[in-house]
């Protein structure tokens, strides 16, 4: 399957309450993207002002790989912003629910349509390409839906965005109501999903099996509230589960981490799935004897393949064989009787420190316990 990762890190991404990169992180993101292989990056609003704008067409100068788009609403003021700073491919949004037109907007459903086509003729006279977003699609009536769908692919939309806003829907619902979208439309559809019930990129994965070409992510999950559908979740996901193997250069992920965690200002959450540094780390005697034996046994997929590494840990759950090899790694050999006295001190030391036991007081429990005796 074609499938075409649309990231939006840059964007909806830095919508995260508390983010804001400056222009040189907004660049090394969008290089790093590249080079990670992702097929669409949305960089940004140009609407937002001028450092937004300075940033925009930095990124559009870096001659990258991947297609650039800019995020407009559906206003010919934003349209032009995104123009001036170069822009060959939009993205125009408008939401088509009834909370988000007749609350927020205080409009009605004609409007929204009427605004649309003026919208897309303007940048087709202009001769760019754009593809159109639904916001709050997964709450719209899907009448209307069906028919800003319409005016979207008979306007020459690109492809039309999906959007579960607010992540109300489940895997489920989201298959059968993406793919009543394809069936009816002739259009190729992008999902985009969020993660305030945990299923973004489960609902990614939905959206997938329904037919959809084009997914959106976001490096690490950052995003509004909850977070958008994770880029290295996704990609991993698709491939292991699905058999989907992408061009992304996965190998990259943990530095790529270790970078957004330093411009984002927060820490990576240790078990944070598929890059976090618990995700390879093992410390359960009856898991450790069984990686040391064959690391698939507790390992869904090689540390390697994410630029990570695998970690056997000393604490309250590891059992002999994780003390023995361990200490073997340090140069010295202990027995099977050793190893009992040692770890039995291991244990209540970990229930101590309530933590992973550091190598010094693995020496200091051996320094008391054997070379004392």
């Amino acid at each position: 399957m074609d499938i075409k990762i649309v990231d939006t890190t840059l964007r909806d991404g830095e919508q995260t309450p508390g983010i804001a990169f400056n222009t040189e992180e907004k660049l090394k993101i969008a290089i790093f993207l590249d080079k990670l292989g992702v097929d669409y990056i949305e960089v940004g609003t140009p609407a937002l002002g001028v450092e937004e704008q300075q940033a925009v067409e930095k990124i559009l100068n870096q001659d990258l790989k991947a297609t650039i788009i800019t995020w407009n609403r559906a206003l010919i003021s934003d349209i032009q912003k995104s123009i001036e700073c170069g822009s060959r491919y939009l993205h125009i949004s408008l939401p088509v629910s009834d909370i988000h037109i007749n609350t927020k907007l205080k409009k009605d459903k004609p409007w929204i349509l009427e605004t649309l086509k003026r919208a897309a003729d303007y940048v087709k006279t202009e001769g760019l390409q754009f593809s159109v977003g639904a916001e709050d699609a997964s709450r719209a009536e899907p009448g209307f839906l069906y028919k800003f769908v319409q005016i979207a692919e008979e306007s020459g939309a690109h492809h039309f965005r999906y959007c579960d806003t607010v992540g109300i829907l489940d895997p489920f619902t989201l298959y059968q109501a993406v793919k009543d979208l394809i069936d009816s439309t002739n259009i190729d559809i992008e999902i985009h999903t969020h993660n305030d019930f945990g299923m973004a990129t489960a609902n990614a994965l939905a959206g997938v099996r329904s037919g959809v070409k084009f997914i959106d992510t976001t490096f690490i999950g950052i995003g509004e509230r909850a977070g958008n559908a994770a880029l290295e979740e996704v990609v991993m996901a698709l491939k292991y589960t699905m058999g989907i193997k992408l061009k992304i250069d996965t190998s990259l992920f943990r530095e790529f981490s270790q970078f957004m965690v330093r411009a984002i200002g927060r820490e990576l959450h240790p078990w944070k799935s598929i890059i976090g540094s618990y995700v390879f780390a093992h410390e359960s005697g009856i898991h450790v004897d069984g990686v040391l034996k064959d690391p698939s046994t507790y390992e869904p997929f090689p540390p390697e393949e994410v630029g990570n590494a695998r970690r056997l840990l000393i604490g309250k759950h590891s059992g002999r064989h994780a003390i023995i090899d361990r200490f073997r790694e340090l140069g010295i050999k202990i027995d099977d009787g050793e190893s009992i006295i040692i770890l039995r001190k291991v244990k209540k030391s970990a229930v101590s420190m309530k933590g992973s036991i550091p190598d010094s007081e693995l020496m200091r429990i051996y320094e008391n316990t054997v070379v004392k005796r």
